[in-house]
């Protein structure tokens, strides 16, 4: 399924199945939580993550683990830089070699962890927020642009509370996630749910805290969690 500016927003929704998605840049406070989670539930994710976060120091042993785990490690930019006005959605930001030399600056810094761009042909920009131009660009570079499933709260996990009305609790989140399943007609099959692997230390209430009850949950009602590229093979 495709959204009206051309990214692959979900997979097959005859199937089970669904992708968890992690974004990251400046932060990975949930690195170590997320990573324990996965494992003991046996779980494979998806981390699309920026340059900025591939070149941190502090992140290489989280980096390291994740690709040992054999999870699906993809580009995010380098810079995470937002392409196209918040309200003038057509009017692009930058230039398609701005474009270009970012998003080759993040492979660049992925193939320090063993991860070549062959590796990882979908690419998630940042904000989620892009037009059909940098759709096309992305083709372009032999790259397909995906984005997530609309529908519930999970990208809202990021918000802290002085953000005032924009922010969603971390209980919120989780119960659009299973309104989500228990209203849509195809229920959360093929769905890409995105989340991130840290956010900024004004939000206390962090929702990576519940992914052992959500996996659970999911798990117990016949789903499985497969990598981005399993999903849209």
């Amino acid at each position: 399924m495709r959204d009206a500016h051309g990214a692959i927003i979900r997979g097959d929704t005859t199937v089970k199945s669904l992708a968890l998605v992690f974004t990251g840049d400046e932060y990975a406070d949930g690195g170590e939580v997320i990573a324990s989670t996965l494992r003991e539930h046996r779980v494979k994710a998806s981390f699309f993550l920026t340059g900025r976060f591939y070149r941190n120091p502090a992140f290489k042993p989280l980096l390291q683990e994740l690709v040992k785990e054999q999870h699906y490690l993809g580009a995010h930019s380098d810079e995470h830089l937002l392409y196209c006005d918040w309200t003038k959605r057509d009017s692009l930001l930058v230039t398609q070699e701005q474009f270009r030399q970012d998003l080759l600056k993040n492979y660049e810094r992925m193939a320090a962890f063993g991860v070549r761009k062959s590796d990882a042909p979908y690419f998630l920009p940042p904000y989620e927020w892009y037009n059909q131009s940098v759709t096309e660009w992305t083709a372009q570079e032999g790259l397909q642009l995906i984005n997530f499933s609309p529908g519930t709260r999970s990208t809202a996990d990021y918000t802290w509370p002085e953000m005032g009305s924009r922010y969603v609790s971390s209980e919120r989140v989780y119960h659009s996630i299973l309104e989500q399943e228990a209203n849509d007609p195809n229920r959360l099959n093929g769905f890409i749910l995105l989340v991130h692997i840290g956010t900024d230390p004004r939000r206390t209430d962090k929702f990576y805290h519940h992914l052992d009850a959500l996996l659970t949950e999911l798990k117990g009602k016949g789903y499985s969690f497969v990598t981005i590229d399993a999903l849209l093979q």
